[in-house]
């Protein structure tokens, strides 16, 4: 078999299970992402009310359990904007599929100095 012809038909191989793979995460994420939603709301106004009450009565325990609810309730935002962004990259990657330039899957981490090169051309 000629050199080339398997590494193009290795690349579009590639490219299909990278695709395929992209689909069904984002699938979950965006499922996953409707739960942490709704889960956010019910935590940060159960968090809201227990810290009231805790206030109004002047019961010092409610307050600390209605702060620490929220501070989950945070941590459950968090995680939601942390998968959309994983969302997003996953869906350029399968527009640049689509498109037909496709290279490689990016990283989740954006790189803050984008004007450094990869490699130190004196290498």
């Amino acid at each position: 078999m000629d050199k080339n012809l398997e590494i193009r038909e290795l690349f579009e191989k590639n490219e299909i299970d990278d695709l395929k793979r992209f689909i069904n995460q984002r699938q979950c994420l965006n499922t996953s992402n409707s739960a942490l939603i709704y889960l956010f709301h019910i935590v940060q106004s159960a968090g809201i009310l227990t810290t009231s009450i805790g206030a109004g009565y002047g019961i010092e325990e409610l307050v600390w359990a209605g702060t620490s609810l929220n501070v989950v309730a945070t941590l459950i935002s968090v995680f939601e904007k942390t998968n959309e962004t994983i969302s997003k990259k996953l869906m350029k990657n399968i527009k640049a599929i689509r498109d037909g330039v496709y290279v490689d899957e990016d990283t989740i981490a954006e790189d803050d100095d984008k004007s450094k090169p990869l490699l130190d051309s004196k290498v």
